[in-house]
């Protein structure tokens, strides 16, 4: 009877909907008897793929937990130590800047009770939990009546009062003109600039000392010692493509640790040791292209690799050239590639976008082979080896001199040892910037360094761009709205891990309405349209679109001009007034308790718009006629102004 009634109020409050409600976590629970007395409560929670559920045990600032909640006012039983919970995965999240554990596939939580009254058959207990995706979290409650004989009885099997059903009519907003808008299409990735950006570290190693004298040598050699000039083209190309495909295999074993576990490579890009590890070898390879050492791999391995290229001959002889090759290049090409994992490990997209970067790379590498063993005579035009590459090599080392603080700054946000705050690691950058521009304006030398000539037209560019660099980088240091460097996002540490003071009352300081009712009755009086924000405290990608998508010039402007901004917290856990608390039906039969202001907000969001995800993003006016379709998570600043644009434009249309 009562999942009919909860059906029935599903249709009176809700209408046809334009996107649908997730459940990505089902509980299930089962009592184990140890004895009269005493008894396991288990809950088992089954995850969507895609999906986690965190741990119980978050510091304070961090995401919603999973709380239990026994239900015990007449202290008829008690619990025997605390829930018990199956091993997390843990990692560090730059968001919150903490460590945290979350369960993917499955969550297994266990109880013990003892029973104090022999008449007690059923406890009843509150689970509150958050799940989250790469896109979105969804902040739920689940009630469950547990028989101590093992029955499991309807989630949540309290009556539903006349007053019940009147509160969750009210939540209903009667919003109009949904029928206009279509879903929301989500946009698939590419993977095309991480593939750009792994071709341009080629070329840029392609100008170090440990290849660029190589292509006209090799090229040389397959021309010359051919049969034919066309067996001399093949046999280059196939060098090309062999370089190539190393760098590609290079990335296979990262799919491999990839299927086993999804978060493995996050784990691997956010571990402390590991990051420091990274910071010291990048500073030993910055050292080593400023002159003051030479590192290489073993000769014994490129004597060996060699000596298997002339030895076999053919197709087998002309790869082990290829990886003969590859070793050689290592002290130059080593640093590059060690940018590339560290930059594709923390990405969303891992090992593929690895491969991809690898195999722009390795493409960047190849294709000067092939190109001048089918033109031969462009070999002519090619500059001459000499001290130019040097200064290539110091311009590296500068580079990765900044990149190691990268790293460096990865441990330092993990453990909170308050090291590298913004403006300091920005301070590090500038140094390096100022003295990439000194040594190219021939005021710093290093041991590899000719006599001083006059400044090459290449040393002056390169020179103006680095001072152009150091003047871009000082807003870094300060407080100010320019402070927010978003041509280097993802580098840096995170906006709020600042020297400044950064708290706000609304993100970006704009002026936000946390209450529905009064953010419409503002709206109705200044004459303005609705962006109503369904938010968390906890929400990942919500802080992400305020800094990233917000924060820009003409977002801010047409959100804090042009709109009333209403943004309710589906995870505020502020107690609501007693009159104001009621028990939802929901139309599966289960209870979910109104309690707080994030239960009343999240109960709003799915009564209203049939989704429970965040960030979820509604237009409309004081009247609640929809103005354009409603949006979720959305990277993209050109694709999200031109939606705020459009939503004014439908309502000055409506007026």
């Amino acid at each position: 009877m009562k999942k009919v009634l909860g059906i029935l109020i599903a249709l009176l409050v809700t209408s046809s909907a334009f996107s649908q409600i997730i459940q990505p976590v089902i509980w299930e629970t089962e009592v184990k008897k140890i004895d009269d007395s005493n008894f396991e409560l288990i809950f088992n929670a089954s995850i969507e793929k895609g999906w986690s559920i965190y741990s119980q045990f978050i510091d304070e600032g961090g995401p919603i937990p999973t709380v239990f909640t026994f239900d015990n006012p007449n202290n008829e039983f008690e619990l025997v130590g605390k829930v018990e919970e199956g091993k997390p995965i843990t990692k560090f999240d730059k968001i919150f800047e903490m460590e945290m554990s979350f369960f993917f596939n499955e969550a297994i939580f266990v109880q013990k009770i003892r029973r104090l009254d022999p008449g007690l058959t059923d406890i009843t207990v509150l689970v509150e939990f958050q799940t989250c995706d790469d896109e979105k979290c969804i902040f739920e409650t689940e009630n469950f009546v547990i028989s101590l004989e093992g029955e499991v009885t309807d989630h949540g099997s309290m009556q539903v009062t006349a007053r019940d059903i009147e509160k969750t009519k009210a939540l209903n907003i009667a919003l109009k003109g949904r029928e206009k808008f279509e879903d929301p299409v989500k946009k698939e990735k590419g993977l095309v600039t991480i593939f750009l950006l792994g071709f341009l570290g080629g070329m840029i190693a392609l100008l170090t000392p440990c290849v660029f004298p190589m292509i006209p040598l090799t090229v040389s050699y397959f021309t010359k010692s051919a049969k034919n000039r066309q067996n001399g083209l093949a046999n280059a190309v196939m060098y090309g493509f062999f370089i190539f495909l190393i760098y590609v295999l290079l990335s296979i074993p990262f799919h491999l640790l990839d299927s086993l576990d999804p978060e493995i490579l996050n784990n691997i890009s956010t571990n402390v040791t590991l990051n420091i590890i990274f910071f010291v070898v990048f500073i030993v390879f910055a050292f080593s292209f400023f002159g003051f050492y030479e590192i290489t791999l073993p000769s014994s391995w490129s004597a060996k690799m060699d000596s298997k290229a002339t030895n076999i001959g053919g197709i087998i002889g002309i790869f082990f050239m290829a990886l003969t090759l590859a070793i050689v290049s290592f002290s130059c090409t080593g640093p590059i590639l060690g940018t590339l994992l560290g930059s594709s490990l923390t990405s969303d997209g891992g090992a593929m976008q690895l491969s991809f970067g690898m195999g722009g790379f390795g493409l960047a590498l190849a294709w000067p082979f092939a190109l001048f063993a089918l033109f031969p005579n462009l070999l002519t035009s090619l500059p001459k080896s000499g001290g130019w590459m040097n200064t290539v090599k110091v311009v590296l080392g500068f580079i990765e001199l900044g990149l190691a603080f990268k790293f460096l700054s990865n441990a330092d946000l993990v453990e909170h040892w308050g090291l590298l705050k913004r403006e300091i690691f920005f301070g590090i950058w500038i140094l390096c910037a100022l003295g990439m521009a000194l040594y190219l304006f021939g005021f710093i030398r290093f041991p590899h360094d000719g006599p001083k000539k006059k400044l090459p037209k290449g040393n002056i560019i390169a020179g103006v761009l680095s001072i152009s660099f150091f003047i871009y980088l000082l807003p870094g240091l300060t407080n100010s709205k320019y402070a927010n460097l978003k041509l280097l996002s993802g580098f840096p540490p995170p906006l709020f891990y600042s020297i400044y003071d950064k708290g706000t009352s609304a993100p970006l300081g704009l002026e936000a309405y946390k209450d529905f009712d009064k953010g419409v009755s503002v709206a109705k009086a200044e004459g303005k349209p609705i962006m109503l924000d369904f938010t968390g405290w906890a929400c990942v990608n919500c802080r992400k679109m305020e800094e990233q998508v917000w924060s820009e010039p003409e977002i801010f402007k047409i959100i804090s001009e042009e709109y009333i901004l209403i943004s309710l917290y589906v995870d505020d856990r502020k107690e609501l007034k007693e009159e104001d608390r009621f028990d939802y039906l929901k139309p599966n039969g289960s209870i979910k308790k109104i309690s707080t202001i994030g239960d009343k907000w999240a109960t709003f969001q799915t009564v209203n718009f049939q989704n429970n995800s965040q960030p979820y993003y509604i237009l409309m006016d004081a009247e609640l006629n929809m103005l354009n379709k409603p949006i979720a998570y959305t990277p993209d600043t050109k694709e999200y102004l031109k939606w705020l644009r459009k939503g004014v434009k439908n309502f000055s249309a409506e007026k």
